[in-house]
């Protein structure tokens, strides 16, 4: 059997060689003429899997090595009976540490206090789950918008979109494109939703940039009616809004979810569902081992500080988000680009932390959070 693979997917290669032909594209450049006689097709979120592409094909299976899969039509595979799954939740806590930075930076910025601070989480499944609980350790007041688990769980624990809206001094999107039905979340954040944001408030977008409207957004910043933005989505990426980029705190080319913890995460769950579709044995196809991050080991001196400067230490030690941004502003048009040659980024739990003079909240916090402590 033949498959073809985005060349960009991390730790693949060798993986599925013992069983079938493999063929290796650019992600953005797999063709009709690639999958004729291919079974199957692994892609990441630049491969629009569709009509256009697989009419004419034997593809009978797609895996992307995401959590997203709007980028494949479903409606399209199970009319012609074509198997897709996705890797659900695989980048979860890579997204985590990427709204740590953006907090850190955020709290620095603007003055703020954990404490203080109101975040609203809207969408509430793998990664804003994981969100809410970075949050609440912090210290954080949390409120949670996520229509399909309310109906589903009651609203105790949910509240409407309009009260995060209104009530939250920071506003972070991990919801799914959907764009028609009850969940649609095609320019969920536009203009009217900006009519009603306060000069106060911080947006963060890691979902999908289609899920706020550029032009609305531009409008609000123009007009220093948002407080911060910081955006690792875009509307039409990967050709970005350069005036847009121009306007926001922070801006990255869409790598929330892209350290080597999440991407050989994501390779695993696609490689097993693939064996299991096939038949084939999945025991020993798991990624190469994933490199050690330079400085694994970190000394905080926990002495006269409280739990919020700690915590931003040792995030700013593990994982610089500013230097993401810095590499998109000085090449913006190399967007896709940066996305495949991203540098090592190890999560959290990849780094031991060696606190010395901490107090017990400190200590209790550093261990909630999947770090190993000393």
């Amino acid at each position: 059997m033949k498959v073809v693979i985005d060349d960009k997917i991390p730790f693949i290669k060798g993986a599925l060689e013992k069983y079938a032909e493999v063929i290796y594209r650019e992600g953005d450049k797999i063709s009709r003429n690639d999958l004729v006689d291919a079974e199957a097709l692994i892609v990441r979120t630049s491969t629009k899997c569709n009509a256009a592409l697989l009419d004419g094909t034997q593809v009978r299976f797609i895996a992307t090595a995401t959590s997203g899969f709007d980028h494949i039509d479903t409606e399209y595979c199970r009319t012609k009976n074509i198997t897709w799954t996705n890797a659900e939740g695989c980048n979860s806590s890579s997204v985590q540490q990427y709204i740590a930075a953006c907090l850190c930076f955020i709290t620095e910025k603007f003055k703020l206090s954990f404490a203080d601070t109101t975040i609203g989480i809207i969408g509430v499944g793998n990664i804003g789950k994981k969100v809410a609980y970075l949050c609440e350790i912090l210290g954080m007041k949390v409120l949670l918008n996520d229509p399909p688990r309310e109906r589903l769980e009651g609203s105790k624990s949910f509240v409407p979109l309009e009260t995060i809206i209104t009530d939250a001094d920071i506003i972070t999107l991990h919801v799914p494109l959907n764009h028609k039905g009850r969940d649609k979340t095609y320019h969920l954040i536009d203009e009217n939703i900006f009519s009603q944001i306060n000069q106060q408030q911080i947006l963060i977008n890691t979902s999908r940039g289609e899920v706020v409207e550029t032009r609305a957004i531009k409008s609000v910043l123009q007009k220093n009616k948002l407080r911060g933005c910081i955006l690792d989505v875009w509307e039409g990426e990967p050709v970005i809004d350069l005036d847009l980029l121009g306007m926001i705190d922070i801006g990255t080319p869409h790598i929330a979810g892209y350290s080597a913890d999440g991407k050989a995460a994501g390779t695993a769950m696609i490689v097993k569902s693939f064996c299991k579709y096939f038949g084939f044995d999945a025991q020993d196809l798991s990624p190469e081992e994933i490199p050690e991050p330079d400085n694994r080991i970190k000394e905080i001196n926990c002495k006269e500080k409280n739990l919020q400067r700690v915590f931003c230490e040792v995030v700013r030690s593990t994982y610089d988000i500013l230097e993401d941004d810095q590499r998109l502003r000085s090449s913006p048009r190399t967007f896709e680009k940066q996305r495949a040659e991203y540098p090592l980024r190890r999560e959290f739990g990849a780094y031991t932390i060696n606190l010395l003079n901490e107090d017990k909240e400190i200590e209790s916090a550093f261990r909630k959070l999947d770090l190993n402590v000393l």
